[in-house]
């Protein structure tokens, strides 16, 4: 016997995800392979990842996110954006919101145009890795890793990203990977290219990526607000960078767009 589900499309920057209204609790978290079948490119909606948008008592909503592997995910940065964007469309909220996620409480603001200010959490500093760049926990685990100049475009990030998410240093927990090239002139964007653990391939776009690539690049002379290119679109990062290294105010700053609503019938 088949139940329909009404869902949601959207994308921040190219990253996508199906969304539901489950303010109900009527979706079962923990069936990994319906999450996995709606997710996938070919035989379900398609979607690098399934966001659930659920009532809480404390906040305005919360926000459950899945990778599209089935598994509850961190923190996704580009998913809190068009959760926010959903939120409004549902009438939960109007143009501010404080809102629980995996990582803890957000606030946001969205406007007129669309364009969502998430604020991130403070994040403590980056962590030097010999051979492979930095790493920092923006909400989720990121090695940043900047390219030579004019190398980034045929960078085969799936087989790179890959090795770096499985290497040793991470084991099974894995990584997110962010391929970084510098502005070749002064108010041109940092270019980046990101594979994500959980999607397990290269997406157009990864916010809590680009977060702490604006983060990392405050080393080397980058000052906010950061402009960053993803292949999937243009992304904008804020933040305080404080005496001890860390990261206060820090803000993913970018469009989330609805592209479709439809049902689906699963088993």
């Amino acid at each position: 016997m088949s139940t329909t589900l009404h869902f949601h499309k959207y994308q921040g920057t190219g990253n996508d995800f199906v969304m539901l209204d489950d303010r109900a609790e009527t979706f079962d978290a923990a069936d990994h392979a319906l999450v996995r079948h709606l997710c996938d490119r070919r035989r379900g909606i398609g979607a690098d990842g399934l966001i659930l948008l659920r009532n809480h008592p404390e906040y305005d909503f919360e926000m459950v996110y899945f990778n599209a592997d089935g598994h509850l995910g961190s923190m996704c940065g580009n998913g809190g954006r068009c959760t926010v964007a959903f939120a409004r469309q549902l009438g939960v909220i109007e143009t501010e919101t404080h809102f629980l996620a995996a990582d803890g409480p957000h606030e946001a603001r969205i406007d007129a145009d669309g364009t969502v200010h998430l604020r991130m959490q403070d994040v403590a500093g980056q962590q030097p890795l010999e051979g492979l760049g930095v790493f920092l926990d923006t909400g989720s685990p990121h090695v940043v890793r900047l390219q030579a100049a004019g190398t980034l475009a045929e960078l085969n990030v799936f087989a790179e990203g890959r090795a770096i998410r499985y290497g040793e240093l991470f084991h099974e927990k894995g990584t997110n990977i962010n391929f970084v090239e510098a502005p070749a002139a002064p108010g041109q964007p940092w270019q980046v290219r990101t594979y994500e653990r959980g999607v397990e391939d290269e997406t157009l776009s990864c916010g809590t990526g680009v977060t702490a690539v604006a983060l990392a690049a405050s080393q080397h002379g980058a000052t906010s607000p950061v402009h960053l290119r993803t292949p999937g679109g243009d992304l904008r990062v804020e933040f305080q960078t404080q005496p001890d290294g860390s990261f206060q105010h820090v803000y993913l700053i970018g469009p989330a767009t609805r592209v479709f609503e439809g049902k689906i019938d699963v088993a």
